[in-house]
């Protein structure tokens, strides 16, 4: 088989990317309307609203190891041509996604109120927190069982279905919410079962989808549940990991002082939104290298790779360019106090310079999910803690070092990272490993011919 001409690996990787950036922009509108509609309540119940997401943010984080690992299988086995095996993955992908859905209702259910008040709940605010997280323990299963269906479909190279799905999802939560809450007077407990009823309706649709792709039901065997579990484990550290670099430049932030955690707020806000946008690219990256080793084509991984980096450090210095060009502006939208500003703009020229790192960093991810490599990508992410931690501590003896110290903390984390993952995908170690279906790969094979 030829390999690919370039400017259509290009059109290839924009075709999925592009969805899944609109799908990674829709996501976050449960909570933003949530937010929006609870908000006019009053403070007691955005309060607990507050501290409920909080809780439900953290399993969604460790839970998307279902979404990664079966876009990983998924787009290998069907690389090899393997249907039976692409229906089995995705069996397994549902049954552990129920499983552990029906664990993580349990957990948020009779665990998630006492983590609430330790966070700070108590009076009203502990009550709706308590209320809206006993109610939403309903939908883990659905949530769950969502993730593992948009895995199995980017396996498939649609990432068009899980939009789509999405944003019905979105619209339904809405109109549920406004209903319930304004129309009958419910409150949080009606946020929470609007919620709950998007989450059903998202998952039904997902497993609707999933079963017209699948050409005969496969029973999940121990031998793939095990995997998966395993698998899992590595994205559930890395995901860990990940948050603790996050959370300690903030927990840095907030004993330096008031205005440096209200800047860095802002700057970790658009951070984020930025890292959306890059982050789009680890889809693509993620389903074509694992459909190429799945067809032994090494050679296909390697040039797809090459454009998705290319892309990515492409956009990052558009990005960088705009939040550079920009940030003594974007402040103005977040806070009217003039210090904060300053402190912010500071913040959002180096959030804006460490752009093209970012990019790399979630590129190679992708790269290496495609790879199977959970190993490394869990090694890496904790290792790179290590680059971060000397720049924060100093942060936290010398108070002068402000947000420019946690920020450039920050860009030696992701340096770390970016420099890890980097070596390890030139190594083409990771055309060795043994995805369980098939021979190690030599470096540079193309059998698919």
């Amino acid at each position: 088989m030829r390999l690919l001409r370039l400017t259509d690996v290009d059109r290839r990787i924009v075709g999925l990317a592009v969805p899944a950036l609109a799908t990674l922009v829709v996501l976050p509108l449960y909570n933003i309307t949530d937010t929006a509609i609870v908000g006019h309540l009053g403070r007691a119940p955005l309060g607990g609203l507050a501290l409920a997401a909080t809780v439900l943010n953290l399993i969604g984080w460790t839970a998307a190891f279902l979404q990664m690992a079966t876009t990983s299988e998924v787009a290998f086995r069907r690389g090899r041509g393997d249907d039976a095996a692409v229906a089995t993955a995705a069996v397994t992908a549902y049954t552990v996604a129920l499983a552990l859905g029906l664990l993580v209702a349990l957990l948020v259910a009779f665990a998630g109120p006492p983590i609430a008040h330790g966070l700070g709940g108590h009076g009203a605010i502990q009550h709706n927190a308590t209320t809206y997280l006993r109610i939403t323990a309903v939908g883990m299963p659905f949530l769950l069982l969502s993730l593992a269906g948009t895995g199995h479909l980017q396996g498939h190279e649609d990432t068009r279905t899980p939009l789509r799905i999405v944003l019905i999802a979105n619209i339904v939560n809405l109109v549920l919410e406004i209903g319930l809450v304004y129309g009958a007077g419910t409150g949080v407990a009606g946020s929470a079962w609007g919620t709950v009823t998007a989450q059903i309706v998202a998952a039904a649709l997902f497993v609707n989808a999933s079963s017209q792709r699948l050409n005969a039901f496969r029973r999940p065997n121990l031998q793939e549940l095990t995997r998966l579990l395993r698998d899992g484990w590595a994205l559930v550290v890395r995901t860990i990991a990940l948050g603790a670099a996050l959370v300690a430049a903030t927990a840095v932030a907030a004993r330096v002082g008031s205005a440096t955690l209200a800047a860095h707020q802002i700057t970790l806000q658009v951070w984020l939104l930025l890292a959306l946008t890059l982050d789009a690219l680890a889809v693509p990256a993620q389903v074509y290298v694992g459909a190429a080793l799945g067809r032994h084509d090494t050679d296909d991984a390697v040039v797809i790779g090459a454009r998705c980096l290319r892309l990515g450090l492409i956009a990052s210095v558009v990005v960088a360019a705009a939040t550079i060009a920009l940030s003594p502006l974007l402040p103005y939208v977040f806070t009217s106090d003039a210090h904060v500003r300053h402190v912010a703009t500071i913040g959002l020229v180096i959030c804006g310079a460490l752009q093209p790192l970012a990019a790399l960093a979630f590129v190679y991810d992708g790269l290496l999910l495609g790879a199977s490599d959970f190993a490394t990508l869990r090694g890496a992410m904790v290792l790179a803690l290590l680059a971060f931690m000397p720049l924060a501590i100093a942060t936290l003896v010398h108070h002068s070092l402000g947000i420019t110290g946690i920020w450039l903390a920050l860009v030696c984390w992701l340096a770390a990272r970016s420099a890890l993952l980097a070596r390890r995908w030139s190594s083409h170690k990771w055309a060795q490993l043994d995805q369980g279906l098939t021979a190690p790969i030599s470096p540079g094979t193309n059998t698919s011919s």
